[in-house]
This record gives structure tokens, sequence and C-alpha cells, in this order.
């Protein structure tokens, strides 16, 4: 009986300690990874910083994504026969739009990174700033209207791809993923627009080249 009494200590020892290296190992391998995420993010971070010009070619059509959402909404769209669609015909909604407008038609985009917080400059000088480091709302000068509504965005890193998440004044949502491509040349951005007014979604990828790039 003792025999059987010291065996059963014996392993409950063991038990224990291969409990706490298990324990150990498991904070160890999380830091790593935590560390390794980190580290991605200190060298992605810097690599979107700059001017972006607009790749019409290899981008959709913002008005097409547009139109595709309101049919799948159940909506319809204009009939024009043999007459040609304006460019940018959807753009210009209400003033708590016009995140989307910035995001879908904007030419131009700044990206300046300050850690742990991202601003981005579209055209006529309108920002958002948002931040990586789990905060959940930043204001800029362009964050209220008269009413006193507030846009608001955030970010996190998914591997090499910056994704950041957006409420528009008006209530709707995007979804926006940014990713380099050609050497850290190109950026593609992969966004899912969601205004409060619509009743589908807008499926859009826009292409942008570095300007000091596209410019030779």
């Amino acid at each position: 009986m003792n025999k059987v009494s010291d065996q059963l200590l014996v392993f409950g020892k063991t038990t224990k300690s291969l409990f706490v290296l298990l324990i150990f190992f498991t904070v160890f391998l999380a830091g790593a990874q935590q560390s390794q995420s980190q580290s991605a993010d200190a060298e992605n971070n810097p690599l979107m910083v700059g001017d972006w010009v607009f790749n019409e070619d290899l981008s959709d059509n913002s008005d097409d994504q547009v139109e595709e959402a309101i049919k799948d909404g159940g909506g319809k769209v204009p009939r024009r026969f043999f007459k040609k669609r304006p460019e940018d015909f959807y753009r210009g909604g209400p003033p708590e739009q016009e995140l989307y407008d910035r995001i879908s038609y904007d030419d131009v985009l700044r990206i300046e990174y300050t850690d742990p917080e991202f601003t981005f400059t579209y055209a006529d000088n309108y920002q958002r700033i948002f931040h990586t480091d789990g905060r959940r709302r930043s204001t800029t000068a362009n964050s209220f209207y008269a009413e006193g509504g507030e846009d608001f965005s955030f970010g996190n890193w998914d591997a090499a791809a910056l994704v950041v998440e957006a409420r528009p004044r008006d209530g709707g949502f995007t979804l926006e993923t940014y990713t380099l491509e050609e050497g850290g040349n190109r950026l593609r951005v992969e966004m899912t627009i969601e205004p409060e007014s619509f009743r589908g979604a807008i499926s859009l990828t826009r292409v942008y080249d570095r300007a000091e790039i596209s410019s030779r």
C-alpha cells in the first residue's frame, strides 16, 4: 500500500512539473509570436508611408460597383440606353456620407505614420486619423459637422495587411484591407462599404501606384 502511495506521490509531482513546464512554454510561445507580430508591424508601417496615385486600369469602377450593390439590394438603376453615364455619377451624397466618397472616388492618398497613429489624407486635405494599438476612436478636423456627428476609424495588422474599420457619420460601416505589391510600389485596397441607406454592400477594389514611381 505504501508503495502505491509513493508511486502516486511521484506521479503527482511529475504531472505538476509537466504542467508548470507546459504553462511556461505556452507563455514563451505567445510572447515570441507577439514579438514577431510587433516586428512585422514595425517593418510594414513605414513601407505604406508616402503619396499614392490611383491606377484606374487596375481598379474597379466605383460607379459600376455602386450599381451592382443597388441591384443586389432590390433597387433600380437608371436606364440610359445610348446615353453615357457621367463620370463619378454616384459621388456627392449628403455630408454624413463623405467618407464613402473619399475612399471610393479620390485619386490621391497620402499615408503618414507616427507610432501608433496613422493619418490618411485624401483630396481637398480631407483627413482621417486612426490607431493600431487597440484604441477605438480618433477625431480630426474633418470629424464633425453641424449636427455634431462623428466619423471614426480604427486599424490592426493581419500579417502584412493593414485592416481598417470605419463607422461613418451616417451609421454605416466600412472594412478596408491594405496590402503592398510590386516590391512596395503598389498599394491594393479591398473594401466593403455598407452605407446605412443601402440594402446591399458595395464591394470595391482600388489600386494605387507610389507617386514617385508613377511620375517617372
